[in-house]
This record gives C-alpha cells, structure tokens and sequence, in this order.
C-alpha cells in the first residue's frame, strides 16, 4: 500500500464527501455551464460546497477539476486550455482551505468526453492532456488523485499512467451501469476485468463510482474485492434521476442510502461516500452508520 494511504486507512473505513454538480448548481451555476472554471470566477461559492461536506462529516473531499482537461476545456466557447493549471490548482487550494486539519483532500480527474475507438483523439493527445492535469493538481499538493466515471478502461489507464507520475496515491474508478444487470462498463467491461488490469496498472484504490444508485453497488464491491487486494472506493448515486420541469430530480433519501452502508463496508468497502445526487445530508446520514 501507498504510504500516504496507511495513515488515512488506520483507523478504519473512510467516509468521503457528495456530489459536487448538484450542490454548485444549487448555488446558482446553470445547466451546461463549465463548473470547474468556478474556481477562478466564483472561489466562494466552490468553497461553500466543500466546506458543507466537512462539516457533515466528511473525512476526504474531492476537488471541482472532475473536467478540467485539455481535451474538455479546449471547446468552452472561450476557449478555456490556457487555464487548465489555473483552474485545477485552484481547485486543490479552494478544498484544501475547507478541508484545514479535519479532512484529506483527493483530486479528482474525470474523462475527456471523447471516444478513443471512435478516433476523436488519440492515446498520446490524451495521455499529454492527463498529464498536464495531474502536474497541475499535483503543483497544489493534495493528498491523492481520483480517476473517476470512466467508461473506458484505456481511457482509464492512460488518465492512471499520468497520475502515478506524480508519486501521489491514485485512485482508479470505473462506471458499471450497462448490460442487463448494470455490471459492465459501456465498452462492456466486466468489474473483475477492471479490477485486475487497473491494479495490474499500479493503481493504489480500486472503485466504482456513479451510474445507478446504491442498492446495485453491493455485487459490484464484492465482484472487485475478489479480483483485487487493495482498498476499494465505492460512490453511489441517489437512485436514478427523473426529469422534473427539465432538471433531474433524485429520489433516493439520505436515510435509504446509508443502510445500505454496512453491507457494502462488510463486503470490503474503504472508502464510502456519494456521487449525483448526494449531498451533505447523505454525508450526515453515513456518517452515523460509520
């Protein structure tokens, strides 16, 4: 294991923060507005958002730079490449003040949105736009990296390559949310596959994150724990959203998600938390059954 994972996994499973999306949406950002460029345009309010986390609990927070790659920034109609180290190393100082001494803070790198097997970019661009990401997260000194949604296991390995250049502890997650039983990744991949090639990759955490809501996440931690000996990262959505007056509304309450809580850390969870549609109550709720 990572020295840097030892200490934070000593004392048991760790409750990770919410969504961050919904939670700077009801601060006021619009639908399809770039959230991560908030970190230089509304510090405050990102802020807000961490800071709710950690006062509910949560002992690791992530950071608003799930999209801040060159790849995704190059077609803001701005034009928003030239600030992908501004915006991720801001994002890291923006958690890491919420944080202070109470929590750990994971920086989050999410997908490019674009297809490797569709030629939209190709592996180098998107290995160089990963590891200009990673430097720039790095720069600002959290105490891990997150990969995170991924529906690709290459685009999964190269994001995991980038990262482990950095020395930081990487944390690898996948999305399973296909076939007839939502337990593949849109390419198909299986979550025992996964597991197996991300931590044959040197990924330090193996996870599953998003996708369907915490009632399907269950066998998905028990299929990962038996194809891999590191810690597992285990996000849930709040159930699956229903469009009201074009927003999508979430379902699932705080209280119907955290009973599911045990029998995902009895499985082999080490590290717990939520993904759309969660937010600090979620984190409250969790927080008793930790």
């Amino acid at each position: 294991m990572h020295p840097g994972l030892q200490s934070i996994l000593s004392a048991g499973p760790v409750l990770t923060d919410g969504a961050w999306g919904t939670e700077l949406q009801a601060r006021g950002l619009a639908v399809g507005e770039f959230p991560d460029l908030w970190n230089l345009t509304q510090p405050d309010r990102v802020t807000e958002v961490a800071a709710a986390y950690v006062a509910a609990g949560s002992q690791l927070i992530l950071t608003n730079t799930f999209g801040a790659n060159r790849v995704r920034m190059a077609e803001l109609p701005d034009g928003g490449a030239d600030r992908v180290g501004a915006v991720n190393y801001r994002g890291v100082e923006i958690s890491r003040a919420a944080a202070g001494n109470r929590a750990k803070v994971f920086a989050s790198m999410g997908p490019t949105g674009k297809l490797l097997m569709n030629g939209d970019v190709t592996e180098e661009e998107m290995l160089a736009a990963f590891r200009e990401q990673a430097a720039a997260l790095a720069g600002a000194q959290p105490d891990a990296l997150v990969i995170e949604t991924m529906s690709d296991l290459a685009e999964a390995k190269l994001a995991l390559t980038a990262a482990l250049e950095t020395g930081l502890p990487v944390v690898a997650c996948m999305v399973f949310d296909s076939g007839k039983d939502k337990d593949r990744t849109l390419m198909g991949v299986r979550p025992e596959q996964a597991a197996e090639e991300l931590t044959a990759a040197g990924a330090h955490v193996i996870g599953a994150n998003c996708g369907q809501g915490i009632e399907g996440f269950l066998p998905l931690c028990k299929r990962l724990r038996s194809a891999t000996d590191r810690p597992l990262w285990i996000k849930a959505n709040a159930g699956l959203p229903t469009l009201v007056d074009g927003k999508p509304r979430y379902h699932t309450t705080p209280a119907q998600f955290a009973a599911h809580a045990p029998a995902i850390l009895a499985a082999g969870a080490s590290f717990l938390g939520g993904c759309c549609g969660t937010s600090p109550a979620f984190i409250l709720e969790l927080a008793k059954v930790l």
